[in-house]
């Protein structure tokens, strides 16, 4: 068995068996212990085709913000063990139903799409294209839209905020 596939196989293994427990967990804190195995497999596997930008992105972003932001409410959610929901099984049916149609599909394209096997080309950097992209030509939208979504921080911010009454 060649190491790569043996590597690919090991993060597609965690990527499913992440994503499944996500779905499948009662206990949120073990749901976020399945993102974080999940999103780890993702970010592998872009390293695996040489995407390097993306994977690092999928660290910094989704691991280091995103998942530490869930961690973090749920460990300051202090009555979170005391919710209860009434009727757990409504979204069954849908769901098998998506899930039936999803893999099928899935399974059709992987067995009969014409897979062409072509030379392994070099790996090659993209940082510094994207770099250069992002510091250059894409600058000005880059900064734009940066500016957007921290005026859209704030305005959720203000939006969600209490009123503070005072009584004097």
């Amino acid at each position: 068995m060649n190491t790569q596939f043996a590597i690919f196989v090991f993060l597609a293994l965690a990527t499913l068996i992440g994503a499944a427990s996500v779905a499948l967990s009662r206990n949120i804190f073990w749901s976020a212990m399945g993102l974080l195995s999940c999103l780890v497999g993702v970010g592998g596997l872009y390293v695996m085709l040489s995407a390097d930008f993306v994977a690092i992105t999928q660290l910094l972003v989704y691991i280091g913000g995103v998942l530490v932001l869930i961690l973090f409410a749920i460990m300051l959610t202090s009555q979170i063990q005391e919710i209860s929901v009434s009727n757990r099984s409504v979204g069954l049916v849908g769901g098998y139903l998506i899930f039936f149609v999803v893999s099928t599909l899935l399974s059709f394209v992987a067995l009969w799409a014409p897979w062409r096997l072509t030379s392994k080309e070099p790996v090659a950097n993209t940082t510094v294209a994207l770099g250069d992209g992002l510091l250059g030509t894409w600058l000005l939208p880059f900064e734009i839209a940066s500016v957007l979504l921290v005026a859209t921080l704030v305005g959720a911010i203000v939006i969600a905020r209490k009123e503070v009454k005072s009584d004097s």
